[in-house]
């Protein structure tokens, strides 16, 4: 259980220190949200490597450990769509993805370097990270598919029914969160891990996570006002 006081804990400071700056400070705000938007999306990669058992008790899935993260990028987005509007929800996608393009070469870099005689465990650090470049370029790929889709559906649900924070959140985030887990599991483990099981699973957990979260998104919503 202590998973998900720690979960509890980063989603109530990151939620509200994000609708203090952008309550208090408009123009800085949205640096600060792009701030947590990029580590958001670099610790999913990384975490992506470690599959893990999600247990709710009566039922169990195996999905990649960064289902406790990924949710939390697609409401951060929702938190730039709703102050800043969708020109700058894309602006932050493509910031966050030349971050990522930014951590493979130091990846890369550091792996090309040769190990000191007395480091043991280059192997596993070689295996994990040979994974983590696969799983970083599959979630390039699901990223820009999936958060453009987000940020486009967000945009679009607010122009049209401007008082639903509820549907408009909700709505992106789902169809997000289920498109990313399909298109993701299959590019980055397909030959490599069973992937239909951890489709499902992802599914389920991002989703379960997603919809969990969705009081933070309508505390945030409430702190920054119209």
């Amino acid at each position: 259980m202590i998973v998900y006081l720690y979960w509890l804990i980063g989603l109530t400071i990151t939620t509200y220190f994000s609708a203090f700056f952008v309550k208090r400070f408009k123009e800085t705000g949205y640096a600060f949200l792009v701030g947590f938007y990029v580590i958001y999306l670099g610790a999913s990669q990384i975490l992506a490597t470690r599959i893990i058992k999600f247990d709710l008790g009566f039922v169990s899935f195996f999905a990649p450990s960064a289902v406790f993260i990924y949710p939390f990028i697609a409401q951060v987005l929702d938190m730039i769509n709703e102050v800043y509007g969708r020109e700058k929800s894309y602006l932050a996608i493509i910031i966050a993805f030349l971050s990522q393009v930014l951590l493979v070469i130091f990846i890369l870099l550091v792996n090309s370097l040769k190990p000191a005689p007395f480091f043991f465990y280059e192997d596993a650090w070689q295996r994990i990270f040979k994974l983590g470049i696969r799983i970083t370029v599959a979630s390039w790929v699901s990223f820009l598919i999936c958060q453009y889709i987000d940020a486009t559906i967000f945009a679009f649900l607010k122009k049209r029914y401007e008082k639903k924070v509820l549907l408009r959140s909700i709505t992106s985030d789902a169809i997000d969160l289920t498109l990313d887990s399909i298109i993701f599991i299959t590019l980055a483990f397909l030959g490599v891990q069973p992937i239909i099981p951890l489709i499902i699973g992802q599914i389920i957990s991002k989703n379960i996570i997603g919809f969990i979260d969705t009081p933070f998104f309508l505390w945030y919503k409430r702190i920054v006002g119209d």
